[in-house]
């Protein structure tokens, strides 16, 4: 290139040779990554192994490697469904349906927690549907689209939360499984054989990859709907439309919060990972048709199990065997006692358990990938390799946590919502403030280059503000912030409310004066 060229080059001729310079790297890794999966080392030749595997059973050896548009075929329409069956075969089983219970056990009637039910689902799932529409036209996962907007080095951050939440949901869905294979075997088979039973399966599907996932997830959800349908049938003359709570004022109010976060977390934790399932979509699909089907792919099922769930722990209070018999022996035993006759209860048990295997398979996937992008190094490992870690690590939390669902479900929930809060704070206002809902001001071949990306200030500095913003807002078990305690006896959650204001009010001029001075 000549000199006058490299001068008018767009980039500038600092940039250039930047990138001329970043190639050359580019180039030498690569060159590298051949010599080491053509050497003796023992990851050498686990990468052949994953390499070999993905060539006979296609498991996805290169699974975070950004999908170009060239590379794509054409979805047909019927395979489009899965944009909502994926969701609902992930949401709607036992753990929702467990989740359900909370208003009861809050204190709050029927109605109230329908109504907080719905809405919580409903405004968890659209920042979801809003991440999910990153998948199609950038080709990258969900950690790598929000390299963008966080910067390399703060959006390792973001991988490893992620990592945690969907661990974290692969464990409350590995003791609610286990719970109902427990009740199956009249108690003869211990939680823990049932919790590992779940998380073996769903390894197993995770491992061969998306194209496994989206055949399994696309048809799983329908059981499961026919289930909750039966559970309405043979439960709602029970449920307990006439007890009013107790409940007034500052309490009523403050526990409102405190539950509005938990349904809400549930739904928008899935954001985090939302475009992994999607960037084998053609890149011009239809925007507003993968908002609106991933949105209300979560928030309709969600809401099915968790009224349910509603409906079942009202009618504790018309029948005092289902209370004992959850009180003491826990879910899996409540749905024998609720349903009839016994066989039936106990085949529905059979296949409520797939539902956490249905959760398991979705949070293994998306979690192995976000642990391949904590570092390069990491990158390099087999998928199958960070599936095998992430199993591990559920057993030990859903084994850990088996006798405390319910304490396990307040805390972890509420937990989910509030970084994600901040998340799509800081994804939302970067594209549609800074990228102008452009994907063309989106450097995409940058996606693995340190030297393009945002630095990432002002998102690691508004991320860092806004948890103080949520951790003052917060309730939970094990603690409560000063804002929290404010609003009646038990206080009320408003760590969401609070850290959605704070991040916003942080990052957008902080990034305007990242942009106006470094330039990206």
């Amino acid at each position: 290139m000549s000199s006058d060229e490299e001068r008018a080059h767009p980039i500038g001729q600092a940039a250039y040779t930047e990138e001329k310079a970043y190639d050359a790297a580019a180039y030498t890794t690569q060159s590298q990554d051949a010599t080491q999966n053509n050497g003796i080392g023992i990851l050498a030749k686990l990468r052949r192994l994953e390499a070999s595997l993905d060539r006979k059973l296609g498991i996805e050896s290169e699974a975070i490697t950004r999908k170009l548009p060239e590379d794509k075929k054409p979805v047909r329409w019927h395979e489009q469904l899965s944009m909502f069956a994926l969701w609902a075969s992930g949401t709607m089983g036992t753990s929702c349906f467990a989740t359900g219970f909370l208003g009861w056990e809050f204190g709050l009637s029927l109605k109230q927690s329908i109504l907080i039910v719905i809405f919580g689902s409903l405004l968890g799932a659209a920042p979801t549907g809003f991440a999910a529409t990153f998948g199609a036209p950038t080709g990258l996962r969900q950690i790598s689209v929000s390299r963008f907007a966080f910067g390399w080095y703060p959006n390792k951050i973001i991988a490893f939360l992620n990592t945690i939440v969907q661990i974290g949901w692969a464990a409350v869905a590995c003791i609610t499984g286990g719970l109902a294979l427990t009740a199956v075997a009249d108690g003869h088979l211990s939680l823990v054989v049932g919790i590992v039973i779940l998380a073996i399966v769903a390894t197993i599907i995770s491992f061969f990859g998306l194209k496994a996932i989206l055949i399994y997830e696309r048809y799983a959800w329908v059981i499961f709907f026919v289930i909750f349908i039966i559970f309405f049938g043979e439960t709602g003359k029970y449920a307990d439309n006439k007890t009013e709570t107790e409940l007034t004022g500052t309490d009523l109010s403050g526990t409102v919060l405190s539950l509005l976060a938990i349904i809400y977390g549930s739904s928008t934790s899935w954001q985090t990972m939302a475009s992994d399932y999607y960037v084998h979509y053609p890149a011009n699909i239809n925007r507003w048709k993968v908002f609106l089907m991933t949105t209300f792919g979560i928030a309709i099922p969600t809401s099915i199990g968790m009224i349910a769930g509603c409906v079942v722990s009202s009618g504790m209070n018309n029948r005092p065997d289902w209370k004992q018999a959850y009180e003491t022996q826990g879910l899996g035993f409540l749905i024998q006692a609720m349903l009839h006759p016994r066989g039936f209860a106990k085949f529905i048990l059979t296949l409520l358990v797939l539902s956490g295997i249905n959760v398991n398979v979705i949070s293994i996937y998306s979690a192995a990938i976000s642990c391949q992008q904590f570092a390069r190094p990491f990158s390099k490992m087999p998928r199958f390799i960070w599936i095998i870690l992430c199993f591990a690590i559920i057993l030990g939390l859903a084994v850990g946590g088996r006798e405390n669902l319910s304490v396990y479900l307040t805390n972890f929930l509420s937990l989910l919502g509030y970084w994600c809060t901040q998340y799509f704070v800081i994804l939302f206002s970067e594209h549609v403030i800074f990228r102008k809902c452009n994907f063309d001001n989106y450097d995409l071949e940058a996606w693995n280059d340190p030297a393009r990306l945002p630095i990432g200030i002002a998102a690691g500095v508004s991320f860092g503000i806004g948890i103080i913003a949520w951790i003052m807002g917060m309730v939970e078990t094990w603690y409560t912030g000063p804002l929290g305690k404010l609003i009646g006896a038990y206080g009320g959650d408003v760590a969401n409310e609070f850290t959605f204001v704070v991040t916003a009010l942080v990052f957008i001029p902080a990034r305007y004066l990242e942009l106006r001075i470094i330039g990206r």
